[in-house]
C-alpha cells in the first residue's frame, strides 16, 4: 500500500474525530502563594549552599557569643543584653549574603527556566523569595536570641557570672527589624545584579565607600540621612527619637525600596538561559 493511500485511510478515520476545545484559562487555577514561599524556603534549606550558608550563620554567631562567654572577667559584660548584643555582627553580615543568594542562585545555577515556567507571573515569584528569605531572617535573629540565652545561664553556671536577664522590647523588636532590613537591601542587590560574587562585592563594598564619603565634613549630613550604618544603629541600641524615624526611612528608600523595586522589574524583564 502507498503512502498515499495510507494518508487518505487516515484521513478517513480522523474525519470523525472530534478535536477537544482549548482549555478555558479561568479553568486553570494558579500555584497559591504560601506555596511559593514554602518552595522558596526549602530551597533556602535543601539546596548546598544555602544550607551550608544557614549551617555558617549559626557557626559563627555561636563562636563570637562563646568568646564573649569564656573571655574577660566573670562579672563584666556578660549579661542577657551583651550576649544578644554579641549576636549582632557577625549576623549583620551574613545574613544578607542568605538573601543574595536566594535570587541570584535562580542565574548562577540556572533554575530560572523552570521557575518561571512553573509560575510564569515572575513578579509572584520575586515576592515570595523576599518572604521567605524574611521568614528565614526572623528565624535566625530568634536562634541567635536562644544561643545568647544559653551561653547566659552557662556562664552563670560555668564561672558564677550573676548575670542580669534585664532586657527591654524595644531592643528585641529593634534588633529584630534592623536585621530583617539587612536582608532585604542583600535582596534587593540579589534582584538587581542577579550574579552572586557581583552582588555580594557591591553590597559590602558600596557602604564602606558611602560611610568614607560621608565622613568628609561637607557630606556629614547626608551621610546622616543615607548611610545605613549611622541610621540603623539608634534601631539596634533602641534609641530611637525625634528625626532618627525620617533618616531611618530615607536610608531605607535609597538602599533597599529603589534596589528592590528596579532588581523586581528586571527580574521580570530579563532573559531566562537553560545553558
Amino acid at each position: 500500500m502507498s503512502n498515499a493511500t495510507t494518508d487518505q485511510h487516515l484521513d478517513k478515520a480522523l474525519s470523525g474525530v472530534r478535536l477537544p476545545s482549548r482549555l478555558d484559562p479561568g479553568e486553570v487555577s494558579r500555584v497559591p502563594f504560601m506555596r511559593l514561599v514554602s518552595v522558596e524556603l526549602r530551597k533556602l534549606i535543601d539546596t548546598r549552599s544555602g544550607r551550608w550558608l544557614l549551617i555558617g550563620i549559626a557557626l559563627v554567631t555561636a563562636v563570637v557569643v562563646a568568646i564573649l562567654a569564656f573571655t574577660g572577667k566573670a562579672d563584666t559584660n556578660k549579661d542577657f543584653g551583651n550576649f544578644l548584643g554579641a549576636t549582632i555582627i557577625p549576623q549583620s553580615f551574613l545574613l544578607p549574603i542568605l538573601g543574595i543568594m536566594a535570587v541570584t542562585t535562580e542565574w548562577s545555577q540556572r533554575t530560572g527556566l523552570v521557575t518561571f515556567t512553573l509560575e510564569p507571573k515572575r513578579a509572584r515569584v520575586a515576592v515570595s523569595k523576599l518572604l521567605a528569605v524574611l521568614i528565614a531572617g526572623f528565624a535566625i535573629v530568634a536562634l541567635g536570641a536562644l544561643m545568647a540565652a544559653g551561653f547566659t545561664l552557662l556562664t552563670d553556671v560555668v564561672r558564677g557570672s550573676d548575670p542580669s536577664w534585664s532586657v527591654s522590647w524595644q531592643v528585641v523588636v529593634g534588633i529584630l527589624v534592623a536585621q530583617l532590613i539587612n536582608v532585604g537591601m542583600g535582596f534587593a542587590f540579589g534582584a538587581l545584579i542577579q550574579n552572586t560574587p557581583g552582588a555580594i562585592v557591591t553590597y559590602l563594598f558600596l557602604p564602606i565607600v558611602w560611610s568614607m564619603v560621608a565622613s568628609v565634613s561637607w557630606m556629614r549630613t547626608v551621610g546622616e540621612w543615607a548611610d545605613t550604618g549611622q541610621t540603623l544603629q539608634p534601631l539596634f541600641d533602641a534609641q530611637m527619637q525625634g528625626d532618627d524615624w525620617a533618616k531611618l526611612a530615607v536610608s531605607v528608600l535609597i538602599w533597599l525600596v529603589l534596589p528592590l523595586t528596579l532588581g523586581i522589574w528586571r527580574m521580570v524583564r530579563s532573559e531566562v538561559k537553560s545553558s
